[in-house]
């Protein structure tokens, strides 16, 4: 009979995998701390670990040495509500088989448990110190990122990242540096789209004195200063296509030609790129090339925009009221108050989490803490709680005229509901009333369009 070891500090979590691993016909061994893990790893070798990373008398990672000193270790399978990108990155890299965000579908879990015992144990752990975060939380759309960037990191490819404004492609092309085989390089940073054309080649290639007017004397340039290292190409997709084959052809070769020299140099850099725009669409249009994107994109990432992940929403603000704080000398401003949440989770966030931020410093700035409403209520223009809001009408002309292209029904409620909800500073209550809808029917329907938005009436856990 297969044994699997399962460890949380939460019954009711190590009950409900335990259970639903003993109806799949496997002989489990409970244990709700380290120190309780360790023992049963010296009592009897499982055959798989299903264990949470927090846990009394230490973590995962902890647990994960334990079990990589081993004569025959068994893989390890680490599940979180309060992931990081660098427990996850530690994690993938040095032999977890793999990392579940909670809340998960057990389905889910019988399926990688499943897949684990068919797998080769894992490679041995090269431990390490763990950093302060990059990246902020736990929602299982931003823990796909953190595994995506765990796995990818330490490979020799290109990465694309995708993702709207503000969503922190800069901070993963970071995370990917930090984790990669060339984290003691250097790591530069190009916004392409700031860079006139006439001067992109000579900031990304460099210049031999004399090479054009006002070229006084020898610069290096960006690939060759990031030797060794990672370079960032953000907005890769505003380069134009002249530049586009020059690019392609370092991409291809590795060699770089400073503008006015008569030779080449061959140098080893890591390039990362990221857009806000879909490259896939503009090379169907002919304004990207083809044989380009697919060198770029050795490996894609895709970040989740702030509004699909609004369960990180208190874990996000906590970061930042910690960072502003010590940036201002502030007091400790405190937890901020239910009422400041609220508005917070019925904002669309167009900006994502950079402008979550930048209303964040602006409360502490003005109100020192975020516990009164009515500051966060100016900045986002919202309504006073509990003011009485008027019915939003869908006519042409408004906010909710008919969008062209037309989107599925489906996208249209989403919006239709996020646009409501924010009209109403994020009371539920009031959005519910608008709508013609009971308070729980919405919180239904916001779970549905949006698997950030919990369910009143459910638990946060699996």
């Amino acid at each position: 009979m297969t044994d699997i070891l399962v460890v949380d500090d939460d019954l009711a979590i190590r009950e409900m995998v335990a259970m639903a691993l003993e109806k799949r016909g496997y002989r489990v061994v409970r244990a709700q701390g380290l120190v309780p893990a360790q023992a049963a790893l010296q009592e009897r070798r499982p055959d798989l670990v299903v264990s949470d990373i927090y846990m009394p008398g230490g973590t995962g990672l902890d647990l994960l040495k334990s079990i990589q000193a081993l004569d025959d270790p068994p893989p390890l399978i680490l599940m979180t509500a309060k992931g990081t990108i660098e427990t996850a990155a530690s994690a993938m890299k040095d032999g977890v088989f793999d990392y579940l965000a909670k809340p998960f579908d057990l389905d889910v879990l019988l399926e990688r448990v499943q897949a684990a015992l068919a797998e080769r144990p894992p490679a041995p752990f090269r431990g390490e110190a763990d950093p302060a975060s990059l990246i902020v939380g736990s929602h299982p759309a931003i823990v796909a990122v953190y595994k995506a960037v765990g796995k990818v990191a330490p490979m020799k490819v290109p990465v694309l990242v995708f993702g709207e404004t503000g969503t922190g492609k800069e901070l993963v092309a970071r995370a990917l540096h930090r984790f990669g085989a060339r984290a003691d390089g250097p790591f530069i940073p190009v916004h392409c789209g700031a860079i006139p054309d006439t001067l992109i080649e000579s900031e990304l290639f460099g210049h031999r004195r004399g090479a054009f007017t006002d070229a006084h004397r020898d610069r290096k340039g960006v690939l060759a200063q990031a030797n060794g290292g990672t370079v960032f190409l953000d907005e890769i997709g505003e380069i134009s296509p002249v530049f586009q084959v020059k690019l392609l052809r370092f991409l291809e070769d590795g060699i770089i030609q400073p503008l006015g020299a008569e030779k080449g140099e061959p140098v080893e850099v890591r390039v990362v790129a990221a857009t806000h725009r879909t490259l896939r669409a503009m090379v169907e249009a002919g304004t990207f090339r083809e044989d380009l994107f697919y060198r770029l994109a050795g490996y894609e990432i895709r970040i989740p925009p702030l509004r699909e992940r609004i369960s990180d929403l208190p874990a996000l603000v906590a970061h930042f009221q910690e960072r502003f704080r010590r940036e201002l000398g502030l007091a400790d401003p405190g937890p901020p108050s239910q009422a400041v949440l609220d508005l917070l989770a019925g904002h669309p966030w167009p900006g994502n989490v950079r402008e979550l931020g930048h209303v964040v410093r602006r409360v502490l700035i003005e109100a020192g803490s975020l516990e009164d409403p009515a500051p966060l209520q100016r900045i986002l223009g919202a309504p006073p709680v509990g003011e009485a809001a008027q019915p939003l009408a869908p006519t042409i002309g408004s906010a909710l005229a008919f969008p062209e292209p037309f989107l599925p029904l489906d996208e249209l409620e989403r919006i239709y509901l996020l646009t409501v909800l924010a009209h109403t500073g994020g009371n539920k209550t009031e959005a519910a009333r608008i709508l013609g809808i009971e308070r729980k029917t919405l919180a239904r329907k916001l779970k549905r369009t949006d698997s950030s938005e919990p369910d009143d009436s459910e638990s946060d856990e699996p």
